[in-house]
């Protein structure tokens, strides 16, 4: 297995400094960038090695602390474990910071990421991919419409909301996107039912997107994060052959 080094930077945005959690492969040599968006825990250990395994894949692969206007990692206090049912204190901390990004803060502040990236003598020149969980498929939407060019792959694992009726719906961008998507719903998830799972489908087809929508049988919302309790050990590893099939073929 390839060997990473992981450090922590700041990236400089319009708004302040976000601090990031960044992994390579050792030797210093220039790899295809990826973008990793966290889901609402924010970034900890667990997001941490999902980076450290992707950049042993050959990637260099950045994990901003998106809730930074709200203070550095860790903004929130978590359990090693996180079971939401057994912790909704923890559900009542997170919900205000996701509804707090919004939509325009996301793209100004993926503007500043991708520039991070360009600028990485540790990154290749051109396009990055982007992979987003929970609240960061969302994120991952948005920035592929909102920066088609800079923007190779985009995927988005157990992502809510994504297309909803609201009038700033990442959906509605689709028209914009040139990167391939591949997105993997959980099938038990309240947060992206089925009317928006077709919605999201058509508004892709009908852009002319290179695509695959999929959903994952028997799976929860959050299906890859090791340290919760919706974790699904099966529908993670489906991700990560799908994840890296992706990169593969765009890079």
């Amino acid at each position: 297995m390839t060997a990473v080094t992981g450090t922590l930077v700041d990236i400089l945005t319009a708004d302040g400094t976000a601090d990031a959690y960044l992994t390579h492969p050792d030797g210093g040599r220039e790899h295809p960038g990826v973008l990793l968006y966290q889901d609402a825990f924010g970034v900890r250990p667990h997001l941490e090695a999902m980076a450290d395994r992707l950049a042993a894949a050959g990637y260099t692969v950045l994990v901003p602390n998106v809730f930074y206007r709200h203070g550095r990692t860790p903004v929130v206090e978590l359990p090693e474990f996180i079971d939401m049912e057994a912790r909704p204190d923890i559900v009542e901390k997170v919900v205000p910071l996701m509804g707090s990004l919004t939509p325009e803060l996301t793209k100004r502040d993926a503007g500043a990421y991708l520039d991070w990236f360009a600028n990485s003598p540790l990154v290749t020149d051109g396009p990055v991919g982007i992979t987003g969980y929970c609240m960061g498929a969302r994120l991952a939407l948005y920035t592929a419409g909102t920066y088609p060019d800079r923007v190779a792959a985009a995927a988005g694992f157990h992502g809510g909301w994504l297309a909803s009726e609201a009038p700033d719906s990442p959906h509605l961008l689709a028209d914009r996107i040139t990167a391939e998507l591949y997105f993997a719903h959980a099938d038990e998830d309240d947060s992206m039912p089925e009317d928006q799972i077709d919605r999201l489908e058509q508004a892709l087809t009908d852009a002319g997107v290179k695509h695959r929508c999929e959903v994952y049988a028997g799976a929860h919302h959050g299906y890859t994060q090791s340290d919760t309790a919706a974790f699904n050990p099966g529908a993670a590893e489906r991700h990560w052959t799908e994840l890296l099939a992706l990169l593969g073929r765009v890079f």
